[in-house]
């Protein structure tokens, strides 16, 4: 990649009925406070970070990180990163952290994290948020960011996660929702929950792209794009796919390379018309009335990438290579995507089981199984690997992390008090 990108994740606490319910909102506080008082992961934050993080809320990881309470629930944010295999390894090392805390703590049979975005019961949804530092100078035209939404709604074909049944959220005004047909399953757990294309707030109004600009950098240089769009991965091959080719789509953008009058007409509407599609044809409508399908839009973007960035470095070079694989394998070798696609994956299992048990798709028990595929311990849910020394500092010198790292490890073993600002 030739920026630099981070990764928010914020998880869902799953109790055993052996555990009171009434402390799901504990667990995390317990792994928190666990993590920076007795595990010595990193460094509590002392002081006012915003309204809503008091002091003692959450603090900086010594693998450069941050994790913290967000109401309620855990969320954990990777360092900053330079390239795909370290920004995978770094999201990784998040699951690993609360794995291990719930083990030290004994309760790993009894309390789970799920990395997923939705609850099947209540309907609320937890976020994958991602951050891609841009050149200030970047035109954000509406034709540019129109065409920027194209790329984002349509790549969820090969991104999304997958989910049983539909959630209905209500948009910022409120009205009703119209009566739906029963969707049995979907690409995206998020595609349901984007009401708007671009919006400030963050809660009950998320949007495609959060207008917030907070570059964390010199302002005058640099943005930050923040996309509330993305799922959890579950595979670090989609993850890396999500990331790398976003950031291709960017460099495009900032080059003047954005293919021309590929706007949606609605990319709201259009981001959970793919999702929901039963057929998996995913025809979208553009805005000059033409239609196209979301696997022709991704090759559009692919073609240019392939022209303008070849050859840019071994990690670009990987990454069209793969973007091509999964845009062929899609229509011609689906199971080849199995284990690297989540959606694929997971729809794979769950149409076995409904076959084995001879179950309709509204049972519940498929709700059981998808929230368990999200389950970040490796004897349950669905897992490669895991990022041990990533988790404890023990870092790849290649992106910014490692300075961090070394400056909190520093801080905490000396008897000299410092503050630190950044």
């Amino acid at each position: 990649m030739d920026r630099v990108v981070g990764i928010e994740t914020e998880y869902g606490c799953l109790l055993s009925e052996d555990e009171p319910h009434v402390n799901s909102e504990l667990w995390p506080a317990k792994v928190k406070n666990y993590l920076f008082r007795k595990a010595d992961a990193g460094t509590i934050d002392l002081h006012y970070r915003d309204y809503e993080e008091p002091p003692g809320n959450g603090g900086f990881l010594l693998n450069g990180g941050r994790l913290y309470l967000d109401m309620g629930h855990i969320e954990y944010a990777s360092p900053e990163c330079l390239h795909l295999h370290d920004l995978v390894t770094y999201e990784l090392a998040g699951d690993d952290l609360l794995q291990s805390s719930l083990v030290a703590l004994d309760a790993e049979d009894r309390v789970s994290f799920i990395k997923n975005n939705v609850d099947h019961h209540t309907g609320a949804t937890f976020g994958c948020h991602e951050n891609y530092l841009m050149k200030r100078e970047a035109q954000f035209t509406p034709p540019i960011l129109g065409t920027l939404l194209t790329f984002l709604a349509t790549r969820q074909i090969f991104t999304g996660s997958g989910r049983v049944g539909q959630s209905n959220p209500l948009a910022f005004d409120f009205e009703p929702q119209q009566s739906e047909a029963q969707v049995n399953f979907q690409l995206s757990q998020r595609a349901d929950h984007i009401v708007n294309d671009i919006y400030q707030w963050v809660q009950f109004n998320r949007a495609i792209i959060n207008a917030r600009d907070e570059p964390l950098a010199d302002y005058r240089k640099y943005r930050r794009l923040h996309l509330l769009i993305g799922d959890s991965n579950m595979s670090p091959y989609a993850a890396a796919l999500k990331i790398g080719t976003t950031a291709c789509v960017l460099s495009l953008l900032e080059e003047g390379r954005l293919p021309r009058n590929l706007v949606l007409a609605d990319a709201v509407q259009s981001t959970r018309d793919i999702s929901r599609d039963p057929t998996q044809r995913w025809v979208v409508r553009l805005e000059s009335g033409k239609t196209i399908s979301a696997l022709d839009v991704q090759w559009e973007f692919h073609q240019l990438a392939q022209k303008y960035l070849h050859n840019s470095s071994a990690e670009t070079n990987w990454l069209l290579e793969n973007w091509s694989f999964v845009l062929e394998a899609i229509p011609h070798n689906r199971h080849a995507l199995i284990g690297g696609v989540d959606w694929i994956t997971k729809k794979w299992l769950l149409e076995a089981f409904v076959e084995a048990e001879g179950l309709s798709w509204n049972d519940p028990w498929l709700q059981s199984i998808d929230l368990e595929y999200h389950n970040i311990d490796p004897r349950r849910g669905f897992q490669l690997t895991h990022a041990h020394q990533v988790a404890r500092g023990q870092l790849p010198f290649s992106s910014p992390a490692p300075a961090e790292s070394l400056m909190l490890s520093i801080g905490i073993r000396s008897p000299v008090t410092a503050a630190i600002f950044w």
